[in-house]
Order: C-alpha cells, then sequence, then structure tokens
C-alpha cells in the first residue's frame, strides 16, 4: 500500500492530467455539468455492479471512473468561479467532523444506533439541511431504495416497530389486502395494494439487515444463470425454447440449480 505523501501525489497528478485534457483536448474542453450528467449516473451503475461482483481489480476501475467525474465537476466549477477541489474536500471534512461530534467532540455514542440517531439530528440542525425528517432522500432514487431510505429516515426519530418480529403481521395484512384487489379491485387499487405489499417486505429486510437491492440484484443474478443453462441445454438438443412445454423447461431448470449446489 502507499504513503500518505504517495496517494498525496497521485491526486496530484490526476488534477494536472484534468487540466492538461480540459485544455487540448476538443471533447473533454465541451463538456458541461450537463453532458457529464447521465455519464456519472451509468459509471455509479458500473460501480455498483463490480461491488456486487466483489472483483477488486473492477472495482479499483470503477472507482477511478467515478472519481474523475468528480474531479471533472469540480474543473468546471473552477474555471466558472465557483468553487474548486479544494473546496470540496474541505466542504466534505467539515461536514464529517460536525457529525460525529463522538470522535471530535463530546458527545457519547457507544453504538452504530447511536451515531445515526445523532447524525439526523445533526442534519436537520445544518443551515442549508434537511428541513424534515423525509426530505433528505433524494426524489430520484429508484423507488426500492427510495422505500429502504425513507424507512431508515422514520426509525431515526423513533417511529419504527418495537421488534423487528412485529412487522410480520403487517406483512400478512398487506398480502391478504393485496389478494383481494386482485380478486376484485380496479388496476389503481391493485398497484396501491402491490405497493403497500412491496414497501412491508421492504421493511422486513431493513429490520432483519438485509440489503433489499442487493438481494433482489442476487436473485436477477441467478435467475440469468439458470435461465441461460435452460437455453444452452434446448439449444443443444436442437430445441426450441416457444415449443417446449414448462415440464421440458423445468427439468433444465432443476438441473441448473442443483449444479449451483
Amino acid at each position: 500500500m502507499h504513503t500518505k505523501a504517495e496517494k498525496l501525489e497521485a491526486f496530484g497528478r490526476l488534477l494536472d492530467v484534468m487540466d492538461r485534457l480540459r485544455a487540448e483536448c476538443p471533447w473533454d474542453r465541451e463538456q458541461t455539468n450537463e453532458s457529464l450528467r447521465a455519464n456519472t449516473i451509468e459509471e455509479t451503475y458500473e460501480l455498483s455492479s463490480a461491488l456486487l461482483a466483489g472483483v477488486p481489480s473492477e472495482i479499483k476501475k470503477e472507482l477511478g471512473d467515478v472519481l474523475l467525474h468528480i474531479v471533472f465537476y469540480s474543473k468546471i466549477a473552477e474555471e466558472q468561479g465557483q468553487f474548486d477541489v479544494a473546496d470540496v474536500c474541505h466542504a466534505l471534512c467539515d461536514k464529517l467532523i460536525y457529525r460525529h461530534p463522538h470522535i471530535y467532540g463530546n458527545v457519547e455514542a457507544e453504538t452504530t444506533e447511536a451515531v445515526l440517531n445523532n447524525w439526523e439530528q445533526l442534519k436537520q440542525r445544518e443551515a442549508g439541511g434537511n428541513k424534515t425528517v423525509l426530505s433528505g432522500v433524494p426524489s430520484a432514487l429508484p423507488a426500492l431504495i427510495k422505500a429502504y431510505r425513507i424507512q431508515d429516515k422514520a426509525r431515526g426519530v423513533g417511529f419504527d416497530w418495537e421488534q423487528p418480529s412485529d412487522v410480520w403481521a403487517k406483512v400478512m395484512e398487506e398480502l391478504s389486502e393485496l389478494r383481494e384487489a386482485i380478486e376484485q379491485g380496479g388496476t389503481n387499487e391493485q398497484e396501491d395494494e402491490f405497493g403497500d405489499f412491496l414497501f412491508s417486505l421492504i421493511n422486513v429486510s431493513r429490520l432483519y439487515k438485509i440489503n433489499p437491492d442487493n438481494a433482489l440484484e442476487r436473485t436477477n443474478q441467478k435467475f440469468i444463470r439458470r435461465f441461460g443453462y435452460l437455453e444452452a441445454k434446448a439449444k443443444e438438443r436442437g430445441l426450441n425454447l416457444k415449443d417446449m412445454t414448462l415440464a421440458q423447461m423445468d427439468v433444465f431448470w432443476e438441473e441448473a440449480k442443483a449444479l449451483e449446489k
């Protein structure tokens, strides 16, 4: 691993490269906050995929791509006289120090729960900070992650189940209402009840410390693997999936499951 001096030198090298690209490269010179935004979202998802895959070389590569965007936005702001990357770093450090009074001050916080509770309270006291408990949840978050964050924010002020096991009654209640809506209700009611049921399941994941997005992605990848095996086996035998019965496909599906054990 590198020394602190070597890390600072590497970051300085990145800033030098960014300065030169912005000055000399036609493509880099033309970029704006708006033109980069979509790419930034894509790079963030690619980092997420690399983290799930757990391959260090891929994580390093994708972290570099995200870091490039941070430096790029900072360079654009510097050119416009707004702020530079040093301001970004100082603002982040100031925020972290302020929100960790149990490290930099005299507040007691011996558990993760206490740290998180302090964090939320401090965010609401900050100038320009969150004015309400839920205002800190970005509106553009994907719905699954947003639901988890909404629930977590509410938990931070004590609005939560007393025991994790208490949530199961709510899940069963929402499931019953969903079944009734599907059997008797209209489209809007069915969608409402399905949303309520999903929300209750995300509460289960949160209370039992399961990341719902990671869990769903694991299942997505599992389905892709098994379905890919099914497809490959059908092709080997000259079969068309559309012409196969469900029972025939299930044979290959069960083979795929067995191979994963």
